[in-house]
């Protein structure tokens, strides 16, 4: 069965086209901004413009922008190849990563958020322990458990507490054959991670 992996939901944008376990193509760009105008292309220029039986996307947290246009486009593609289209936790992909590139037993997972913020997240071997939060950077030091450090602001983290493993990841849609299969849901909505910054007015 033919997969297509689609990441979006941080500074990076990525595509991968899997053949059971196997990557068969697959393109990574770090972008910072401009996902949605880059995201369809990169998968049409996959082999046979992506087609997959199922499509896996990531549903964050991360970029409000980069998971919605993740979402909208797994979506709209499942509908019209009539693919299975499962979502699954950005912080679960990269904890997989660092447990597969370091052979870390546990890993802290820590994301850039919004507002200064840091989304954070706490895993032991393929499960995680605890949601992730967004916290400020003394916050996330507060609630340090000790663990290696991996994701886009490890190297911040590690600045502030000193000598920890810590190593800059983003995530990247061919290694979602990494993640564990209980992370992967079929309850494909975004993950935001923090409250809206918008109010209504009382």
């Amino acid at each position: 069965m033919r997969t297509l992996a689609i990441e979006c939901a941080t500074e990076a944008c990525s595509v991968a086209l899997f053949d059971g376990e196997t990557v068969i193509d697959a393109a990574h760009k770090v972008l910072g901004r401009g996902h949605a105008e880059k995201l369809v292309p990169m998968i049409a220029a996959l082999p046979a413009r992506g087609r997959a039986q199922r499509i896996l996307v990531s549903l964050g947290p991360g970029s409000f922008t980069g998971v919605r246009i993740g979402v909208a486009t797994a979506k709209a593609l499942g509908f019209a190849w009539s693919a299975e289209v499962l979502g699954y936790p950005t912080l679960s992909l990269v904890a997989a990563m660092a447990r597969a590139d370091f052979d870390w037993p546990a890993v802290t997972v820590c994301m850039t958020g919004g507002h200064g913020e840091w989304f954070v997240q706490h895993f032991a071997g393929d499960s995680a322990a605890g949601p992730a939060v967004s916290l400020s950077p003394y916050a996330a030091v507060a609630q340090d458990r000790g663990l290696p450090l991996a994701g886009s602001q490890a190297p911040e983290f590690t600045a502030l507490i000193g000598n920890r493993d810590g190593h800059f990841l983003l995530p990247d849609a061919s290694r979602a054959n990494l993640l564990p299969p209980d992370t992967l849901t079929p309850a494909v909505a975004p993950i935001y991670g923090r409250g809206p910054d918008a109010r209504l007015p009382g």
